[in-house]
């Protein structure tokens, strides 16, 4: 764990500049806005070491798999998010001085993430190795309004010498990813050009052939006035840019406006990009930094409007809530359903950018309750228009007749994880996306959806489950053998308890989806049924006769689900009993050794009571949870929230505050070593899953939003927002009550601690605890 930054409700700080943590700064301080991203590099030239890294929603590579031997099922590639091209970059020289702080005495620094408005600011003063000291300030922003622009405003003041400075602003595409097979770089360029005050770079992806055009426009002043512009015009392969010289006293400030764009064939026609492009930037250099900010600071409020949390009297749990919502609104906005949630998002290029399951366990909740249900159907309509991407990786595996694998980590719908115990036993992500769409449904109301889309989603899933079973004449049950769970600490196990049990589930759901769509539209499941040649007798009967009779291994002794058969024969070490010196356990042991341990990577089977946590007593929940956690190291970053809610749902208030402090400031304390290779984004929504339905106590049940909070011990106060069914309520909790305002022009029904209250369009309604 390393704490360098500074606390602030709203504000992200880091003061001094250390070059031991400038990779995770870079990622911590990342900006985004669903089209394009990019990492904290500094503007001007920085020497030391750094992950630059640019990206475009959308736009990937199928790089090379790195296995030793192949085998039939294999995916054919790993796909990655590129790094694109560098928009944000000014050389700085100061009478012909290169400008970099890895060769200055930095005598100040300051780094701020301003959340609440949307934008980072930096402020230095460096000596060169000539003397001279400079003074700089930088603020730029990925602009929410005009998504697929950027900003920079860039000043520098002589602190103690006047003399010529030198300022080019470019656009770079000759760039590489950290983690290329053989140091391959991924673009062509396709084409260059100058503006009168600007320059272009097109460049098209090998072999998927995406074209973006990344073009900038630029104005100087000096001590506010507007200096006439006389640039030279550099190119060179796959860069642009234009040098100014100009003569600056001391004391004077010459500050430079870059205005920026992406355009890629993602979103437009490939011919059409350079033109595009140039009225995207002549656009946004009419508005102006000024307003564009100003802009820029009008969206964030109307998204805090919707998804913010307060939390008074912990200034450290306050910060990192905020932190992680403004991540996530950078990351994902709902717009294109084309789009999807890397794991990193736009912070980083570990996990290749792609979509995973998390998305659908842990991210799907937070969009549901802070945006319109739009936002979360599009996470839906993505895997749905997949659909056949996933009949095609089952067939590649032997399945048939329609059965859908969706893969563990994709971009287009195709399997591009090539990790065989991944790629082939990981199968629960299945489960995973059914559950979404359930979930969906549970809290909008939306039934539609099954005749619209859903349906045809959960008959794949369950043709697939149906096939991946088998009968075992030994037990006289159906068992599920050779698959990885969540807990990827144990790779080709029988029968483990989670991946059995929402295998179950969606057998069983996929029938209770059918009874709905002939209820609401007998034609349109006539027409589902043509469509997807189900045999409703015939396959219904399999799908109820398998989730009647399938295994779960369970404990006598200790009254627990096993996590899977023979768990227990493993030396039951603690976690508590582990030296801090071997922890975390995935950076210092053998891989044989993990396997062999009884350590659990992440939630598993209480993966499983978390989803399905109203079919249990808290007994039982309190038993598994107690075992469950005792062995498990948190080496995944969805891990820690799902403790949080189980041990808030215990009663147990100081576990739950201690996990959810865990998953909130994962990457603010870089607990786990890794912040410098990207933030982790899905698990950010887990924290926020943490607040609502770990404090928060919310449920639905039956149509109807419940909630059973309490107070941390910490804490004075905290407030979050839950837009449910077109009704936005704040509910603010205080130690002996709850205050839940009615912002919305319709009544809406709650449950409080199990007591019922009507609240009328915009009013409130105050309930004590009992």
């Amino acid at each position: 764990m390393k704490q360098y930054l500074q606390l602030h409700e709203w504000k992200i700080i880091e003061e001094s500049f250390d070059a031991e943590n400038h990779e995770i700064s870079e990622s911590i301080f990342s900006l985004g806005n669903g089209r394009m991203g990019q990492r904290a590099n500094f503007e001007e030239t920085y020497t030391g070491k750094s992950l630059p890294g640019n990206y475009v929603a959308g736009v990937y590579y199928p790089d090379k798999t790195r296995v030793g031997w192949w085998k039939n099922g294999y995916p054919e590639y790993f796909a990655k998010v590129l790094n694109a091209a560098e928009w944000a970059g000014i050389e700085i020289k100061i009478d012909g001085e290169i400008l970099d702080l890895a060769k200055c005495e930095v005598s100040s620094f300051r780094r701020e993430l301003n959340m609440q408005q949307g934008y980072l600011e930096r402020n230095f003063e460096a000596k060169t190795a000539s003397g001279k000291i400079v003074k700089v300030q930088a603020t730029r922003f990925c602009s929410m309004v005009d998504d697929e622009c950027g900003a920079v405003r860039y000043s520098l003041t002589p602190v103690n010498f006047s003399g010529e400075i030198t300022l080019t602003p470019f656009i770079n595409g000759d760039v590489s990813n950290q983690d290329s097979n053989y140091e391959e770089k991924f673009w062509d360029e396709t084409g260059k050009g100058f503006y009168e005050n600007g320059s272009f770079v097109e460049m098209r992806t090998k072999k998927t052939g995406f074209v973006v055009c990344t073009g900038m426009q630029f104005s100087v002043s000096l001590d506010g006035q507007p200096v006439q512009l006389k640039p030279t015009q550099i190119e060179r392969e796959k860069f642009t840019g234009l040098e100014i010289k100009t003569p600056v006293k001391e004391a004077s400030t010459i500050t430079l406006y870059k205005y920026a764009a992406n355009l890629s064939s993602f979103n437009h026609p490939a011919g059409e990009l350079q033109l595009k492009t140039e009225e995207t930037l002549d656009k946004i250099t009419k508005k102006g930094f000024n307003q564009m900010l100003k802009e820029q600071a009008e969206a964030w409020a109307e998204k805090w409007e919707m998804n913010d949390i307060k939390i008074e009297g912990d200034v450290a749990a306050q910060q990192a809530i905020r932190f992680n919502i403004f991540q996530l609104e950078q990351t994902y906005t709902g717009k294109d359903a084309r789009l999807n949630i890397g794991p990193k998002g736009f912070t980083g290029e570990k996990y290749g950018g792609s979509t995973y399951w998390d998305t659908e366990a842990y991210c799907i909740p937070f969009y549901l309750a802070t945006a319109g249900q739009e936002v979360a159907r599009n996470l839906l309509i993505y895997r749905y228009d997949q659909l056949q991407k996933a009949i095609e990786n089952a067939e590649k595996l032997g399945f048939k007749d329609g059965a859908a694998l969706y893969p563990m980590v994709t971009m287009n719908g195709e399997e591009c994880h090539n990790e065989w115990e991944i790629t082939f036993e990981e199968i629960h992500r299945n489960g995973a996306i059914a559950y979404a769409i359930f979930n969906y449904i549970n809290y909008t109301g939306d039934e539609a959806y099954l005749a619209s889309n859903g349906l045809e989603v959960l008959i794949g899933i369950a043709r697939f489950w149906a096939q991946r079973v088998n009968w075992s004449e030994v037990r006289q049950q159906y068992v599920m053998l050779g698959v990885t769970g969540p807990n990827e600490y144990e790779n080709n196990i029988n029968n483990n308890w989670y991946t059995n049990t929402i295998a179950a589930w969606c057998l069983k759901y996929v029938l209770e989806a059918t009874e709905i769509v002939q209820k609401q539209n007998p034609e349109r499941l006539a027409e589902i049924f043509t469509k997807t040649n189900f045999d409703a007798v015939k396959e219904a009967s399999l799908f109820n006769k398998i989730a009647g009779q399938l295994y779960f291994p369970f404990d006598k002794v200790n009254q627990i689900f096993m996590q899977q058969d023979n768990y227990l024969d493993k030396e039951q070490i603690l976690v508590k009993d582990l030296p801090e010196s071997e922890r975390p356990i995935n950076q210092k042991w053998s891989w044989d050794r993990i396997l062999r341990s009884c350590f659990i990577k992440q939630a598993d089977v209480l993966q499983g009571i978390y989803f399905f946590q109203d079919r249990y007593d808290l007994e039982t929940i309190r038993r598994n949870f107690n075992f469950y956690e005792a062995r498990t190291v948190h080496e995944s970053s969805l891990s820690p929230c799902v403790h949080a809610i189980l041990a808030a749902k215990l009663g147990d208030q100081e576990k739950a505050y201690e996990f959810y402090l865990r998953t909130s400031r994962l990457d603010l304390d870089n607990y786990n070593n890794d912040t410098c290779d990207g933030c982790h984004i899905t698990s950010m929504a887990g924290t926020w899953m943490s607040v609502v339905e770990g404090f928060g106590g919310m449920r639905v049940k039956n149509g109807t939003l419940h909630l059973n909070p309490f107070l941390p011990e910490k804490w004075t106060s905290f407030s979050f927002q839950i837009n449910f069914r077109d009704a936005l309520l704040n509910i603010k909790v205080y130690a002996g009550r709850v205050e839940i305002s009615n912002k919305s022009n319709r009544e809406v029904k709650v449950k409080v601690y199990d007591q019922e209250q009507n609240i009328s369009a915009k009013q409130q309604v105050i309930v004590n605890k009992p």
